[in-house]
């Protein structure tokens, strides 16, 4: 697969857990408006199927402190893209979200980190089905 350069994201601490990959792109799952795949440029078969958290949970928010902001380079909240990872099970209703470390993307520069949150109230393991649950078309 061939990659344009510029919509690399770079993550300079890599991702908890694989901390040698530092480069990732997002790409469309053709057909399916709710959910994209955060794949490694260098490990083929390193992928996270990842979802905007707020087509599931409306009121989901949280600040970013100084420290993210300058490490992301980030001087717009336009600038700001929040991805969740999503955990998919069979039946899909079981898959879960983890809201408690986003993915946080300076869109404009290509940086990303995943954020881990100190707010209690956000699971690693959110249902994807909620009572306020947005539905995309696409979605499966």
């Amino acid at each position: 697969m061939e990659i344009d350069n510029q919509q690399i994201i770079q993550f300079s601490s890599g991702l908890p857990g694989f901390i040698d990959e530092f480069e990732f792109v997002i790409l469309d799952i053709p057909g399916n408006k709710a959910f994209q795949t955060l794949q490694s440029v260098v490990t083929p078969e390193l992928a996270f199927i990842v979802t905007n958290p707020h087509q599931y949970y409306v009121e989901y928010t949280f600040q970013l402190d100084e420290q993210i902001l300058e490490h992301l380079g980030i001087e717009n909240e336009e600038d700001v893209v929040v991805l969740s990872i999503v955990t998919l099970k069979s039946p899909f209703k079981t898959s879960t979200l983890n809201l408690k470390a986003p993915i946080i993307i300076n869109s404009t520069k290509k940086r990303g980190k995943q954020y881990i949150l100190n707010q209690e109230e956000y699971l690693t393991k959110a249902p994807i089905v909620s009572p306020n649950m947005q539905y995309v078309e696409g979605e499966s």
